[in-house]
Protein backbone atom coordinates (compact mmCIF):
# COMPACT_ATOMS: atom_id res chain seq x y z
CA UNK A 1 0.00 0.00 0.00
CA UNK A 2 1.36 3.39 -1.02
CA UNK A 3 1.13 5.96 1.76
CA UNK A 4 1.63 9.71 1.74
CA UNK A 5 2.79 11.37 4.95
CA UNK A 6 2.90 15.12 5.42
CA UNK A 7 5.22 16.87 7.85
CA UNK A 8 4.91 20.56 8.70
CA UNK A 9 7.41 21.85 11.24
CA UNK A 10 6.22 24.86 13.25
CA UNK A 11 7.26 28.22 11.87
CA UNK A 12 9.37 30.63 13.89
CA UNK A 13 11.96 33.34 13.44
CA UNK A 14 14.64 30.67 13.16
CA UNK A 15 12.60 28.46 10.79
CA UNK A 16 14.76 29.09 7.72
CA UNK A 17 17.95 28.19 9.54
CA UNK A 18 16.43 24.98 10.94
CA UNK A 19 15.02 24.03 7.53
CA UNK A 20 18.43 24.52 5.93
CA UNK A 21 20.01 22.28 8.54
CA UNK A 22 17.21 19.74 8.17
CA UNK A 23 17.47 19.46 4.39
CA UNK A 24 21.23 19.86 4.05
CA UNK A 25 23.11 21.40 1.15
CA UNK A 26 21.17 20.83 -2.08
CA UNK A 27 18.74 18.66 -0.08
CA UNK A 28 21.55 16.18 0.62
CA UNK A 29 19.92 14.90 3.80
CA UNK A 30 16.58 14.29 2.09
CA UNK A 31 18.32 12.33 -0.69
CA UNK A 32 19.97 10.12 1.97
CA UNK A 33 16.53 9.47 3.47
CA UNK A 34 15.00 8.71 0.08
CA UNK A 35 17.70 6.20 -0.79
CA UNK A 36 17.75 4.47 2.59
CA UNK A 37 13.96 4.26 3.04
CA UNK A 38 13.06 3.86 -0.66
CA UNK A 39 10.61 6.76 -0.61
CA UNK A 40 10.11 10.05 -2.43
CA UNK A 41 10.30 13.28 -0.45
CA UNK A 42 9.06 16.58 -1.81
CA UNK A 43 9.00 19.84 0.10
CA UNK A 44 7.97 23.42 -0.42
CA UNK A 45 9.19 25.70 2.32
CA UNK A 46 8.14 23.99 5.59
CA UNK A 47 5.70 21.54 3.94
CA UNK A 48 7.08 18.03 3.39
CA UNK A 49 5.40 15.14 1.56
CA UNK A 50 6.68 11.57 1.81
CA UNK A 51 5.45 8.94 -0.67
CA UNK A 52 6.22 5.24 -0.34
CA UNK A 53 5.13 1.93 1.08
CA UNK A 54 3.51 2.29 4.49
CA UNK A 55 6.44 0.89 6.49
CA UNK A 56 9.03 2.86 4.51
CA UNK A 57 7.12 6.15 4.58
CA UNK A 58 6.47 5.84 8.32
CA UNK A 59 10.14 5.14 8.96
CA UNK A 60 11.20 8.13 6.87
CA UNK A 61 8.74 10.35 8.75
CA UNK A 62 10.10 9.20 12.12
CA UNK A 63 13.67 9.96 11.07
CA UNK A 64 12.67 13.32 9.57
CA UNK A 65 10.96 14.32 12.82
CA UNK A 66 14.01 13.22 14.84
CA UNK A 67 16.26 15.20 12.50
CA UNK A 68 14.15 18.30 13.03
CA UNK A 69 14.77 18.06 16.78
CA UNK A 70 18.51 18.30 16.03
CA UNK A 71 18.22 20.99 13.38
CA UNK A 72 19.09 23.94 15.60
CA UNK A 73 22.66 23.04 14.55
CA UNK A 74 24.02 21.60 11.28
CA UNK A 75 23.35 17.87 11.01
CA UNK A 76 26.16 15.61 9.86
CA UNK A 77 25.27 12.93 7.29
CA UNK A 78 26.84 10.38 9.64
CA UNK A 79 24.16 11.15 12.24
CA UNK A 80 21.39 10.47 9.72
CA UNK A 81 23.03 7.20 8.75
CA UNK A 82 23.21 6.22 12.40
CA UNK A 83 19.50 6.95 12.84
CA UNK A 84 18.74 4.80 9.83
CA UNK A 85 20.98 1.92 10.85
CA UNK A 86 18.56 0.09 13.15
CA UNK A 87 15.08 0.34 14.55
CA UNK A 88 16.40 1.83 17.77
CA UNK A 89 18.83 4.15 16.04
CA UNK A 90 16.49 7.08 16.68
CA UNK A 91 17.18 6.79 20.38
CA UNK A 92 20.95 6.93 19.88
CA UNK A 93 21.08 10.66 20.46
CA UNK A 94 19.25 10.44 23.80
CA UNK A 95 20.81 7.23 25.19
CA UNK A 96 24.18 6.41 26.66
CA UNK A 97 25.88 7.92 23.60
CA UNK A 98 24.53 11.42 24.25
CA UNK A 99 25.79 11.43 27.84
CA UNK A 100 29.29 10.19 27.06
CA UNK A 101 31.99 12.79 27.46
CA UNK A 102 33.69 14.41 24.49
CA UNK A 103 37.35 13.84 23.71
CA UNK A 104 40.01 16.55 23.53
CA UNK A 105 41.01 16.51 19.86
CA UNK A 106 40.96 18.84 16.88
CA UNK A 107 37.38 17.63 16.25
CA UNK A 108 35.43 19.53 18.90
CA UNK A 109 32.24 17.61 18.05
CA UNK A 110 33.80 14.16 18.42
CA UNK A 111 31.86 11.86 20.73
CA UNK A 112 30.27 8.42 20.73
CA UNK A 113 27.48 8.03 18.18
CA UNK A 114 26.02 4.78 19.48
CA UNK A 115 25.70 2.97 22.80
CA UNK A 116 28.40 0.48 21.81
CA UNK A 117 30.76 3.32 20.96
CA UNK A 118 30.04 4.91 24.36
CA UNK A 119 30.72 1.57 26.07
CA UNK A 120 33.94 1.25 24.06
CA UNK A 121 35.23 4.65 25.20
CA UNK A 122 34.27 3.86 28.80
CA UNK A 123 36.14 0.54 28.56
CA UNK A 124 39.24 2.30 27.24
CA UNK A 125 39.12 4.76 30.14
CA UNK A 126 38.62 2.06 32.78
CA UNK A 127 40.85 -0.78 31.55
CA UNK A 128 44.52 -1.21 30.72
CA UNK A 129 43.76 -3.44 27.71
CA UNK A 130 40.65 -3.10 25.54
CA UNK A 131 39.66 -5.25 22.57
CA UNK A 132 37.28 -3.88 19.92
CA UNK A 133 35.85 -6.48 17.55
CA UNK A 134 33.40 -5.75 14.77
CA UNK A 135 32.78 -4.85 11.12
CA UNK A 136 34.25 -2.02 9.09
CA UNK A 137 32.84 1.47 9.61
CA UNK A 138 32.02 1.15 13.30
CA UNK A 139 34.71 3.58 14.47
CA UNK A 140 36.94 1.02 16.22
CA UNK A 141 40.25 2.45 15.03
CA UNK A 142 39.20 6.10 14.78
CA UNK A 143 37.87 6.24 18.35
CA UNK A 144 40.93 4.44 19.66
CA UNK A 145 43.20 7.01 18.00
CA UNK A 146 40.95 9.79 19.34
CA UNK A 147 41.25 8.40 22.88
CA UNK A 148 45.02 8.23 22.43
CA UNK A 149 45.22 11.83 21.20
CA UNK A 150 43.04 12.88 24.14
CA UNK A 151 45.36 11.09 26.59
CA UNK A 152 48.44 12.70 25.02
CA UNK A 153 46.84 16.15 25.10
CA UNK A 154 46.01 15.75 28.79
CA UNK A 155 49.54 14.42 29.50
CA UNK A 156 48.14 11.11 30.72
CA UNK A 157 50.71 9.40 28.49
CA UNK A 158 54.00 10.54 27.02
CA UNK A 159 53.60 9.02 23.57
CA UNK A 160 51.29 7.21 21.18
CA UNK A 161 52.43 4.01 19.47
CA UNK A 162 50.33 2.73 16.56
CA UNK A 163 51.00 -0.58 14.85
CA UNK A 164 49.49 -3.01 12.34
CA UNK A 165 50.53 -6.40 11.00
CA UNK A 166 51.86 -6.06 7.45
CA UNK A 167 49.39 -8.57 6.01
CA UNK A 168 46.96 -7.42 3.34
CA UNK A 169 45.05 -9.76 1.05
CA UNK A 170 48.03 -12.01 0.34
CA UNK A 171 50.46 -9.25 -0.70
CA UNK A 172 53.95 -9.16 0.76
CA UNK A 173 56.12 -6.15 1.64
CA UNK A 174 59.02 -7.42 -0.42
CA UNK A 175 57.01 -7.10 -3.62
CA UNK A 176 56.50 -3.37 -3.17
CA UNK A 177 58.99 -0.82 -4.57
CA UNK A 178 61.07 1.52 -2.44
CA UNK A 179 62.89 1.40 0.90
CA UNK A 180 61.39 -0.04 4.09
CA UNK A 181 59.53 3.16 5.01
CA UNK A 182 57.94 3.32 1.55
CA UNK A 183 57.00 -0.36 1.73
CA UNK A 184 55.38 0.04 5.15
CA UNK A 185 53.49 3.31 4.57
CA UNK A 186 50.57 1.86 2.54
CA UNK A 187 49.75 -0.53 5.39
CA UNK A 188 49.79 2.24 7.99
CA UNK A 189 48.03 4.91 5.93
CA UNK A 190 44.65 4.61 7.77
CA UNK A 191 46.42 5.43 11.03
CA UNK A 192 48.08 8.49 9.48
CA UNK A 193 44.72 9.63 8.13
CA UNK A 194 43.10 9.41 11.57
CA UNK A 195 45.97 11.33 13.17
CA UNK A 196 45.84 14.12 10.57
CA UNK A 197 42.08 14.45 11.05
CA UNK A 198 42.28 14.51 14.85
CA UNK A 199 45.44 16.59 15.33
CA UNK A 200 46.15 18.47 12.11
CA UNK A 201 49.20 17.92 9.91
CA UNK A 202 51.40 20.49 11.69
CA UNK A 203 50.87 19.00 15.16
CA UNK A 204 51.37 15.49 13.81
CA UNK A 205 54.70 16.49 12.25
CA UNK A 206 55.86 18.14 15.49
CA UNK A 207 54.74 15.13 17.56
CA UNK A 208 56.81 12.82 15.34
CA UNK A 209 59.84 15.11 15.76
CA UNK A 210 59.47 15.06 19.56
CA UNK A 211 59.05 11.29 19.68
CA UNK A 212 55.48 11.58 20.92
CA UNK A 213 54.15 9.64 17.93
CA UNK A 214 55.39 6.37 16.49
CA UNK A 215 53.86 4.25 13.75
CA UNK A 216 55.48 0.94 12.91
CA UNK A 217 54.74 -2.57 11.65
CA UNK A 218 53.99 -5.15 14.34
CA UNK A 219 57.30 -6.93 13.73
CA UNK A 220 59.10 -3.84 15.10
CA UNK A 221 57.48 -4.35 18.54
CA UNK A 222 59.46 -7.47 19.46
CA UNK A 223 61.83 -7.03 22.40
CA UNK A 224 60.44 -3.65 23.47
CA UNK A 225 58.76 -2.48 26.69
CA UNK A 226 56.33 0.42 26.19
CA UNK A 227 56.06 2.57 29.33
CA UNK A 228 53.83 5.67 29.68
CA UNK A 229 52.37 4.99 26.25
CA UNK A 230 49.00 4.60 24.57
CA UNK A 231 49.48 1.62 22.26
CA UNK A 232 47.04 0.64 19.49
CA UNK A 233 47.17 -2.56 17.45
CA UNK A 234 44.95 -2.19 14.39
CA UNK A 235 43.81 -4.98 12.01
CA UNK A 236 44.56 -7.47 14.77
CA UNK A 237 42.60 -10.22 13.03
CA UNK A 238 45.69 -10.63 10.83
CA UNK A 239 48.03 -11.47 13.70
CA UNK A 240 49.00 -15.00 14.64
CA UNK A 241 48.53 -16.13 18.27
CA UNK A 242 52.31 -15.85 18.75
CA UNK A 243 52.34 -12.27 17.43
CA UNK A 244 49.39 -11.32 19.64
CA UNK A 245 51.10 -12.72 22.75
CA UNK A 246 54.28 -10.87 21.82
CA UNK A 247 52.40 -7.60 21.37
CA UNK A 248 50.34 -7.78 24.57
CA UNK A 249 53.44 -8.52 26.65
CA UNK A 250 55.07 -5.26 25.44
CA UNK A 251 52.78 -3.30 27.80
CA UNK A 252 54.75 -1.34 30.38
CA UNK A 253 53.99 0.85 33.39
CA UNK A 254 51.33 3.60 33.14
CA UNK A 255 50.33 2.44 29.65
CA UNK A 256 47.11 1.60 27.88
CA UNK A 257 46.57 -0.79 25.02
CA UNK A 258 43.71 -1.02 22.50
CA UNK A 259 43.42 -3.90 20.03
CA UNK A 260 41.00 -3.55 17.11
CA UNK A 261 39.97 -5.96 14.38
CA UNK A 262 37.27 -7.47 12.20
CA UNK A 263 37.19 -11.26 12.37
CA UNK A 264 35.17 -11.41 9.14
CA UNK A 265 38.16 -10.02 7.19
CA UNK A 266 41.05 -12.32 8.02
CA UNK A 267 43.85 -12.31 5.41
CA UNK A 268 46.04 -14.97 7.01
CA UNK A 269 46.89 -18.14 5.14
CA UNK A 270 44.05 -20.65 5.03
CA UNK A 271 43.90 -22.73 8.19
CA UNK A 272 46.01 -20.29 10.22
CA UNK A 273 44.40 -19.23 13.52
CA UNK A 274 43.77 -15.51 14.05
CA UNK A 275 45.53 -14.08 17.08
CA UNK A 276 42.51 -11.88 17.77
CA UNK A 277 40.10 -14.81 18.00
CA UNK A 278 42.60 -16.76 20.08
CA UNK A 279 43.23 -13.85 22.47
CA UNK A 280 39.51 -13.33 23.13
CA UNK A 281 39.20 -17.01 24.05
CA UNK A 282 42.34 -17.16 26.21
CA UNK A 283 41.96 -13.83 28.04
CA UNK A 284 38.20 -13.60 28.51
CA UNK A 285 38.33 -14.14 32.29
CA UNK A 286 41.27 -11.85 33.10
CA UNK A 287 40.61 -8.72 35.16
CA UNK A 288 41.78 -5.45 33.62
CA UNK A 289 40.80 -6.51 30.10
CA UNK A 290 37.58 -5.41 28.36
CA UNK A 291 36.06 -6.57 25.09
CA UNK A 292 33.61 -4.43 23.07
CA UNK A 293 31.70 -6.14 20.27
CA UNK A 294 30.36 -3.91 17.48
CA UNK A 295 27.59 -4.80 15.05
CA UNK A 296 26.26 -3.35 11.81
CA UNK A 297 23.99 -1.08 13.88
CA UNK A 298 27.15 0.84 14.85
CA UNK A 299 28.26 1.49 11.26
CA UNK A 300 28.47 5.24 10.62
CA UNK A 301 29.55 5.18 7.00
CA UNK A 302 27.32 5.13 3.92
CA UNK A 303 24.03 3.27 4.68
CA UNK A 304 24.98 0.61 2.12
CA UNK A 305 28.03 -0.42 4.19
CA UNK A 306 25.89 -2.02 6.90
CA UNK A 307 23.83 -3.84 4.28
CA UNK A 308 26.97 -5.10 2.54
CA UNK A 309 28.34 -6.45 5.82
CA UNK A 310 25.03 -8.18 6.57
CA UNK A 311 24.83 -9.62 3.04
CA UNK A 312 28.29 -11.20 3.29
CA UNK A 313 27.52 -12.56 6.77
CA UNK A 314 24.31 -14.14 5.46
CA UNK A 315 26.14 -15.62 2.45
CA UNK A 316 28.73 -17.27 4.71
CA UNK A 317 25.99 -18.90 6.78
CA UNK A 318 24.10 -20.18 3.71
Amino acid sequence: MILRHTFSPPTSSSANRRLNHLCGALDEHLRILETACQVKIAHRHEQFKIDGLKKDATRALEVLQAMYELADKPIEPEMIQLMLATEDGLQATSSKASTSGSLTTRRADLRARSDNQATYLANIAAHDITFAIGPAGTGKTYLAVAAAVDALTRNSVQRIVLTRPAVEAGEKLGYLPGDLAQKVDPYLRPLYDALYDLMGSDKVAKAFERGQLEIAPLAFMRGRTLNHAFVILDEAQNTTPEQMKMFLTRLGFASKCVVTGDVSQIDLAQGQVSGLIDAERVLKRLDGIAVTHFTTSDVVRHPLVARIVDAYAAARKA
